[in-house]
């Protein structure tokens, strides 16, 4: 008798993968609302009640160059908290797993961030420009270089998350494997 469903693991691994990158970017439209009224048109909480460390050469290193917040320390942690979260209620971890939430934060990042300038009545596509955006330090192809790293390295984890073993067999029905 044939399986309910004739794919192999491999693609049923991307479609799943494929459904969680869409809710990913779901929960992104959600957040860039969310911070577009914590924010208003002021971008990197410039106008929030929030510490801030202008200035250092880990920023540099760590953050684009952008400054350090409360108001970013927090949101950042949460949300890694709540992607990894996951892993934690399963009791269970695995580089696979680990990996995919991984991307999810990262795309979730630059989704948001995007979206943040694109839904925020004070910004619009118009004025997506370094020459505006001046808390993104590093531009590329009209783009914060953050993006760009962020969703090649995204790339690269999915690659060797799906890629095909060669030599083995690409079945395990022990186990789905997301």
């Amino acid at each position: 008798m044939k399986p309910l469903n004739p794919l192999p693991m491999n693609d049923r691994s991307l479609r799943r993968t494929v459904i969680y990158l869409a809710w990913v970017l779901v929960m992104a439209f959600f957040f860039a609302h969310a911070e577009i009224q914590i924010e208003g048109g002021a971008g990197w909480a410039t106008s929030l009640p929030t510490w801030r460390i202008e200035h250092h050469w880990l920023l540099d290193i760590f953050w684009g160059g952008r400054a350090m917040t409360g108001y970013h320390a927090w949101v950042f942690t949460f949300m890694a908290l709540v992607f990894f979260s996951p892993l934690a209620f399963q009791a269970r971890w695995t580089w696979r797993d680990a990996g995919l939430a991984l991307v999810g934060l990262i795309v979730f990042w630059v989704a948001e961030d995007f979206q943040w300038f694109l839904l925020n009545p004070a910004w619009g596509w118009s004025r997506f420009d370094p020459a505006l955006v001046t808390w993104h330090k590093h531009w590329l192809f009209g783009a914060p270089v953050d993006y760009w790293i962020g969703l090649a390295t995204a790339a690269l984890i999915l690659y060797f998350r799906h890629r095909r073993p060669r030599g083995r067999a690409v079945v395990d029905n022990r186990r789905d494997h997301e």
